[in-house]
């Protein structure tokens, strides 16, 4: 037997060892290989998106154990708009934590941005801004900064971001850690050491639901971006949230989630309005009783009528701005406090931001074109290099029409003077009121039309009164409509022959029953009382178009809709010489 023979079977052995190796490498590399695979458009991979468990509103688990909050639908909306597949799984947040740096999970919904957390993990542009207080025991010493806490005993979630900075700033501070900010509420409401460090929201939130009353926020020392996490060098995902949120934000669906879950604790800081609102409700309900009581008393004593002129028409006063204010209602709701601030400074720094944009744009280029394509606020430069101006211009145009809306509100709120003095445009009148009412004719249609004649004649008169006829007239036809396929149509005309210009309001709807229609003016007599109508609109409309000399007509067949005529006197050299006298 040669040598060759004998190390034959030796060789043979360790090549199967080497084999067997590499095939158990292969399994090993499988899993990691899956979840490193870019996603694609079209691919069936299901991204999976980690949570805190117990740190609502951002993010829980809802009574019947499933996700819930507003990290949670945002995420699911950001799935739907870029057509990928997204599992959320939620648990204690130093366990998904652990679980994002191994790649168990995918991207973390909700994580605090700080440049230590930068080294280990990639952020998607803030979805929010979370603001940081330290709460403490109602009577214990407050507390201003984080240094203040130096050897006081604080509390904070495990893993959390204030658990981070306190040991990275070496504050001196003897930290206890609990797995949910719903756990350090509640050992500090039972006594159990000094403050605890938790996120503003959730704790004012488990505060309420938990009923720990004792509990008192001493200190706000600082906020902190919020928003998407993934492990660094994640780059596939963090591009799709980072693009799915800005179109969301573009759109406005992002907004509206944020209103919808973080609007009311936001709110719930600053004054009471459900109260205001409450009290504000009765209110006009007790002036209505005491009108109705009014109308009555003058029908039954018509010999007192002259005596009691002028105490019906400071009555009439009061309803007139009753129903406006039930009008308001309706027009302002989802309006938030003090929106002319805001708006003032948008309008202040948007076109200071689109010039700094213009001026940067020659230098962006330069370096686009020596070093090629960047990242630019989340996206590529090549495709945020057109998108961002139109998205400045776009932001700088809703502001100035918040403004023009808010400023209509603001005038038609007003408590106006009753004298009819004023030369009034009817096509300037009917614009103002659509501009007030343009979210309710949007929800109610998809076939709005106006027709103006232009170049009208004046019409002598009060312009408050007129417009909140118009809003009456087409809020009962947004009413009468059935579906968003049926249209309203507004149309001025002037009749020269009869001295008169006039707005049609014309509706596709129900339309109404011959034997209602000469009722629709009286007081307190409605076709729609099962959904919350009062009968008051028409009548108070009708008599103030008999204040300015004008006529109310209606002509309507069931199941063909509704068209109201409103025809007002052309204002005459007489008319303006009565008016000045009555300035005099």
């Amino acid at each position: 037997m040669t040598p060759t023979d004998t190390l034959r079977p030796i060789r043979i052995i360790a090549a199967r060892r080497w084999l067997l190796l590499l095939f158990v490498a292969c399994l090993v590399a499988l899993p990691a290989i899956g979840r490193a695979a870019p996603p694609s458009a079209g691919d069936d991979r299901v991204i999976v998106v980690g949570g805190d468990h117990y740190h609502p509103p951002y993010e829980f688990l809802d009574e019947d154990g499933r996700p819930a909050g507003y990290d949670v639908e945002l995420s699911r909306a950001i799935a739907e708009v870029m057509g990928i597949k997204v599992r959320i799984e939620l648990g204690p947040w130093s366990e998904m934590r652990r679980k994002l740096e191994s790649g168990e999970i995918d991207v973390l919904e909700g994580m605090s941005y700080s440049e230590a957390r930068d080294a280990t993990f990639d952020f998607a542009p803030p979805h929010a801004i979370v603001h940081q207080s330290i709460f403490a025991r109602r009577g214990t010493p407050p507390v201003e900064r984080l240094e203040d806490l130096r050897g006081q005993e604080v509390i904070v979630q495990r893993g959390d971001i204030m658990q981070d900075m306190l040991i990275e700033r070496d504050l001196g501070a003897k930290l206890f850690t609990t797995d949910t900010h719903a756990d350090a509420l509640r050992a500090l409401a039972a006594g159990q050491h000094d403050y605890a460090l938790v996120a503003n929201l959730p704790a004012l939130y488990l505060s309420r639901e938990l009923g720990l009353t004792n509990l008192v926020p001493v200190a706000r020392p600082f906020s902190l971006r919020y928003g998407y996490a993934v492990k660094e060098g994640n780059a596939d995902v963090l591009a799709q949230f980072s693009e799915g949120l800005a179109i969301l934000k573009n759109t406005g669906r992002h907004q509206a989630i944020y209103d919808k879950w973080l609007g009311p604790l936001e709110q719930g800081q600053g004054l009471p309005w459900k109260r205001l609102g409450l009290i504000g409700a009765l209110a006009s309900g007790l002036l209505l009783l005491i009108l109705g009581g009014i109308v009555v008393w003058n029908r039954l004593l018509k010999r007192e009528v002259a005596s009691r002129t002028e105490e019906l028409r400071r009555q009439q006063q009061q309803l007139i701005q009753a129903d406006k204010m039930s009008s308001l209602g309706v027009l302002v709701s989802g309006v938030a406090h003090e929106i002319n601030n805001p708006s003032g400074l948008l309008l202040l720094n948007l076109p200071v931001l689109r010039d700094a944009h213009d001026d940067a744009r020659p230098i962006l280029e330069a370096y686009y074109r020596d070093h090629g394509d960047f990242p630019f606020g989340g996206l590529p430069y090549s495709r945020m290099r057109d998108e961002v101006p139109s998205m400045l211009d776009e932001m700088l145009e809703g502001t100035q029409r918040i403004k023009r809306i808010v400023g209509d509100l603001k005038d038609f709120a007003r408590q106006g003077s009753p004298e009819l003095g004023e030369r009034l445009d009817l096509d300037e009148v009917v614009k103002t009121a659509v501009r007030l009412v343009d979210n309710s004719i949007r929800q109610a249609t998809g076939r709005f039309e106006t027709d103006y004649a232009g170049d009208l004649p004046a019409v002598w008169g009060n312009a408050q009164r007129i417009e909140q006829v118009v809003i009456n007239l087409v809020l009962n036809a947004c009413q009468a409509l059935e579906g968003r396929d049926q249209g309203i149509r507004l149309t001025t005309r002037h009749l020269a022959d009869d001295q008169a210009v006039i707005l049609e309001v014309h509706d596709e709807g129900r339309g109404i029953d011959p034997a209602a229609l000469t009722r629709l003016t009286d007081p307190f007599f409605t076709t729609r009382r099962e959904c919350g109508g009062t009968g008051l609109g028409l009548s108070v409309s009708a008599g103030i178009v008999r204040e300015h000399h004008g006529q109310l007509d209606f002509a309507s067949h069931p199941g063909r809709g509704t068209t109201v005529t409103l025809t007002l006197p052309v204002a005459s050299a007489d008319d303006a010489a009565t008016s000045h006298q009555d300035d005099r």
